[in-house]
C-alpha cells in the first residue's frame, strides 16, 4: 500500500479552561492549515489531537510554540508524530470488510447449525453489543485507534460464543416440543437460560478480570496509554455480550417463534390442557365432599333405624308378657306387692308361713317355664 501523503499529529495536554477552538486558533495563528482537531480522554488524561498537513521543521517549532502559549502547556509535553493520510481510510475500509465477512460467516453457520430465526437473533445481539460499546467509547472520549477496531472484532467473537452455547441448550430443550403438551416454547427457552446462567456468569467473570486489570491498573494507575483503547472496548464488549446472549438473543428468538402459527397453536393446546386439569381437579374435590356427606348421612339414618327398632321390640315384648299372664297369677303378684308395701310402712316383720318379700318384680322377656317370652303349655 503506497503512501500518498503524510499528516502531522500534535497531542497537547488539555488544561482546565481551554477549548478545542482555542487549540485550532493557536495552530492557525502560526500560519498552518488545520486538518482536524478533537479532544480525547478525561481528567488528567485529556488531550487535544490536532492534525495538519506536511510541515517543515520551522513550522513544527512554530506550531509547538503557539500551542504552548495559547493553551498554557509546556512545550516539552507536546507530542508530535507523523501519520499517513491514506492510513486511516485504509484501516476503516479493511475493518468494514472484515466486519461484513465475519457477520456473513456467522449468519451462515448459525443458519446451518441451528435455524434461520436463531441466526437473526444472534446477529441482532451482536449489533446491540457494537452499538453499546461505541456509545460508551464516545462518552469516555477515547480516540479511535487500530486497537479499538481489533477490540471490537474480538468482542463479536466472544458474544457469539456465549450465544451459541445458550442456543444449543434451547435447541436441546425444544426438540420434539410440538408433539407434547408439557410446556410452551417460551418456557423451554427460559429453562435453557436458567440452566446456562451460572456457566455464563462464571465465564464472563473469568474473562473480565484480566481485562479489568489492563483497564484500571495498566491504563488508570500506571498510565500506560497504549492499553486503554483496547482494554476499554474489550471490557465493555465482553460485559454486554455476556448479558445480551441471555436477555436479548433468547427473548428475541422466542418472539420470532411465537409468530409462527404452529407454535401459537401449540401454546394454546398447552394452556387449554392446564386449564382442563385445574377444572377437573376442582370437580373431583367437590364430588368427594358430596360423597363423604352422603355417607355420613346414611350412617346416621342407619343408627337411628337400629335404635327405633330396638325400642319397638322392647315395647312388644312387654305387651306380650302382660297378655300371657293368667288372672290368678296377676292377682297373686298384686297381693304380694300390696302386703310387702304394708309391712314396710308398718315396720313389722313378716308373719310366719308367709312368702318372703322379693321386692318389685322386673318383667323380662323370659319367665320360669317360658321360652322366648311365651309360656309352655
Amino acid at each position: 500500500m503506497g503512501v500518498l501523503s503524510r499528516l502531522y499529529q500534535f497531542l497537547v495536554p488539555a488544561k482546565p479552561g481551554t477549548t478545542v477552538e482555542q487549540a485550532r486558533g493557536a495552530v492557525e495563528s502560526a500560519g498552518v492549515e488545520v486538518a482536524s482537531v478533537q479532544s480525547a480522554g478525561r481528567g488528567g488524561q485529556a488531550r487535544y489531537v490536532i492534525k495538519t498537513g506536511e510541515l517543515s521543521t520551522e513550522k513544527q517549532n512554530a506550531v509547538k510554540s503557539a500551542l504552548a502559549k495559547k493553551l498554557g502547556a509546556p512545550k516539552s509535553e507536546i507530542d508530535l508524530s507523523q501519520v499517513s493520510s491514506s492510513w486511516g481510510n485504509a484501516v476503516t475500509k479493511q475493518a468494514l470488510i472484515a466486519l461484513v465477512v465475519f457477520l456473513v460467516l456467522v449468519a451462515g453457520y448459525l443458519w446451518i447449525r441451528f435455524e434461520q430465526k436463531m441466526a437473526i437473533a444472534a446477529l441482532l445481539a451482536l449489533i446491540h453489543d457494537l452499538v453499546l460499546t461505541a456509545g460508551v467509547y464516545s462518552l469516555v472520549g477515547f480516540e479511535v485507534t487500530p486497537s479499538t477496531v481489533i477490540g471490537a472484532l474480538t468482542i463479536l467473537g466472544y458474544s457469539l460464543y456465549d450465544t451459541v452455547v445458550v442456543f444449543d441448550k434451547v435447541q436441546e430443550n425444544t426438540k420434539g416440543l410440538l408433539g407434547t403438551t408439557r410446556s410452551t416454547y417460551g418456557e423451554a427457552a427460559n429453562l435453557a437460560v436458567n440452566q446456562t446462567l451460572m456457566r455464563s456468569i462464571n465465564t464472563s467473570l473469568i474473562g473480565l478480570l484480566p481485562v479489568a486489570g489492563l483497564l484500571f491498573v495498566g491504563a488508570g494507575l500506571l498510565g500506560v496509554g497504549t492499553l486503554k483503547d483496547l482494554a476499554l472496548v474489550l471490557f465493555v464488549g465482553m460485559a454486554s455480550g455476556a448479558y445480551s446472549s441471555l436477555f436479548i438473543a433468547t427473548p428475541m428468538l422466542v418472539d420470532f417463534k411465537n409468530q409462527e402459527p404452529r407454535y401459537r397453536a401449540h401454546e394454546k393446546r398447552v394452556l387449554a390442557k392446564r386449564s382442563g386439569e385445574d377444572v377437573g381437579t376442582k370437580a373431583a374435590r367437590r364430588q368427594a365432599k358430596r360423597a363423604a356427606a352422603a355417607k355420613a348421612a346414611k350412617a346416621k339414618r342407619r343408627t337411628e333405624d337400629i335404635e327405633e327398632s330396638a325400642a319397638d321390640e322392647e315395647l312388644v315384648d312387654d305387651t306380650e308378657l302382660e297378655d300371657e299372664l293368667e288372672p290368678d297369677e296377676i292377682e297373686e303378684e298384686e297381693a304380694e306387692e300390696a302386703a310387702s308395701t304394708s309391712r314396710e310402712l308398718a315396720g313389722s316383720a313378716p308373719r310366719p308361713g308367709s312368702r318372703p318379700n322379693r321386692g318389685p318384680r322386673k318383667r323380662t322377656g323370659t319367665r320360669s317355664g317360658r321360652t322366648g317370652g311365651k309360656r309352655k303349655r
